[in-house]
């Protein structure tokens, strides 16, 4: 066993408010994701026409705005709705202060796509090429979402007796996985790896995006056999299925779906 390192969950207190390592890693998965995909334009398009770029830079400043709204706001709201619904019904004031943690990737990913269709929908764009360059560097959040889930002492795995096994705060006097450990190498380093060796392929608009959801929710199904069950749920199913995996089970099915509609449209435009 090793010894959780307790980190204050707040950088620092300006005034009444707080800067909270959580939401850092949030502005940090963002900020990586608008240069990287700046970069995926300027790969696509080389020299060959500057106007077209700066089109396609305008709408990036654009969409990022709207896409942080969207993986906010469905982030959070998935979490009331799919973990702990009866909480926030005695408790509505709850449902805003994001800054005690409940965010889910399910609703983040749901609010991210609808906010993202409404937005290439309205400025005449295609969202699957858009939904490609975001899916890539998706991963980098992800991961930095799961070290502020451990700096916050939450989500933390189940008991067990590996070397490396800790002691939460939270978890009582019993030695568990760190699980977001795992998510972060897992869902961050590896998927990003997985993601950016795939950017520069030929593929159909929307294959991308669906490679992310699919390896994804192979990931997050994985690694929810090392995660604690939310305790006001714990098994859903079977005696271990978890509420996480079957979302993500939802994930890998619309992965699938995805990946075989774009490849027939991808043939049809040839």
């Amino acid at each position: 066993m090793i010894p959780y390192p307790r980190i204050d969950p707040v950088i620092v207190h300006i005034g009444p408010l707080a800067l909270r390592w959580y939401g850092l890693m949030y502005l940090l998965g963002f900020f990586a994701s608008f240069f990287l995909v700046k970069k995926q334009i300027h790969e696509e398009r080389g020299h060959r026409d500057p106007g077209k770029i700066a089109r396609e830079l305008a709408l990036l400043d654009g969409i990022i705005v709207v896409l942080v709204a969207g993986v906010i706001v469905g982030g959070r709201l998935g979490y009331v709705l799919f973990y702990n619904p009866a909480y926030f019904i005695q408790h509505p004031s709850e449902i805003l202060a994001t800054w005690h943690g409940g965010m889910s990737f399910h609703g983040g990913a749901a609010g991210v796509l609808i906010a993202g269709w409404l937005f290439c929908k309205k400025n005449g764009t295609d969202f699957f090429k858009w939904a490609d360059r975001f899916c890539i560097t998706a991963p980098i959040g992800l991961g930095l979402g799961r070290i502020g889930n451990f700096i916050n002492g939450e989500l933390y795995g189940r008991p067990s007796d590996v070397p490396w096994a800790m002691i939460f705060p939270d978890g009582g006097f019993v030695p568990r996985h760190p699980s977001q450990i795992y998510e972060a190498f897992l869902e961050g380093v590896i998927l990003f790896w997985l993601m950016w060796s795939v950017r520069r392929r030929p593929w159909p608009t929307g294959r991308k995006t669906a490679l992310f959801f699919a390896g994804y929710g192979i990931i997050r199904f994985f690694v929810e056999f090392f995660r604690e069950p939310d305790p006001q749920l714990g098994f859903i199913a079977l005696g271990w299925l978890t509420m996480g995996q079957i979302l993500s089970l939802v994930l890998i099915v619309f992965g699938i779906i995805l990946w075989a509609v774009r490849k027939k449209k991808g043939l049809e435009e040839q």
